[in-house]
């Protein structure tokens, strides 16, 4: 299984979990000139940004750990895109991690809320 397979699995996993914790899909894989989010949900008011990571072995640190500062701020910047596009500038939103390891059959799914933001 290559990278893209892993992120591709990783992502339809999250947000199948995510939906099973009461949050509404709203977008998968939202592109712009800036970036890509992975997942825009709703949960109650707020507009969720979620970032996935997979992994298949926790050898190079958690999933999480590869969202850096770097890529934290492209994500809000893609964020701040859509929000733009959707003229939504001032709904409440936030910035999720969600961690997905695939060790052999079993499957770990780690919810970080509220991961990082300004």
């Amino acid at each position: 299984m290559n990278h893209i397979t892993t992120g591709e699995i990783g992502e339809a996993i999250a947000a199948d979990f995510l939906e099973r914790q009461g949050y509404k899909i709203l977008v998968c894989r939202y592109r712009c000139k800036i970036g890509e989010i992975d997942i825009i949900a709703k949960r109650k008011n707020t507009l969720v940004f979620v970032e996935v990571k997979t992994r298949r072995t926790t050898a190079f640190g958690r999933p999480s750990e590869a969202v850096n500062l770097r890529k934290q701020q492209k994500i809000i910047s893609t964020a701040l895109c859509y929000l733009n596009e959707k003229r939504e500038l001032s709904a409440a939103c936030r910035f999720d991690i969600v961690e997905i390891l695939l060790a052999g059959s079993r499957t770990e799914c780690n919810h970080i809320v509220n991961a990082f933001g300004r």
